[in-house]
């Protein structure tokens, strides 16, 4: 069973991103950006493939954006800046990795307490998410 931090706010589940299709079917992640700009998944790929590849500035770049876009999402699905944003519901994965992907990259460049908040913050929202993403 999931304990979130705020037991009394309800769970935000995020409408499907037709981005993660797309990426899951192999198109190119620049060019899903380029047509998807508000999907996390899409700039949560992008900065996972630019940590893989030992770029820690771009990758933090993809997933600041990624992580705004996702923020901009979940106020709109009535995310009061707290609660339960669970790993469960596979719509919220892109914001969820965008966050994980920040995290990383802030650590990487020395940026210890936004890294430190992203932690918080993923932990917050889902430990499990931490489980899935950490592997």
């Amino acid at each position: 069973m999931t304990h979130f931090g705020n037991l009394l706010a309800p769970p935000t589940l995020l409408p499907d991103d037709p981005a993660v299709a797309l990426l899951a079917a192999g198109e190119d992640p620049n060019a899903v950006a380029g047509a998807h700009p508000t999907s996390s998944a899409a700039w949560a790929t992008l900065a996972e493939a630019a940590l893989a590849g030992g770029s820690p500035v771009e990758a933090y770049a993809y997933a600041r954006t990624g992580y705004h876009r996702g923020l901009d999402a979940l106020r709109k699905a009535g995310w009061k800046g707290q609660g339960p944003v669970p790993w469960a519901h596979e719509a919220n994965r892109g914001f969820l990795r965008a966050l994980y992907a920040l995290m990383l990259a802030a650590t990487a460049i020395g940026e210890t307490p936004e890294a430190a908040r992203c932690a918080q913050l993923l932990a917050d929202s889902d430990p499990e998410a931490v489980q899935h993403l950490a592997g």
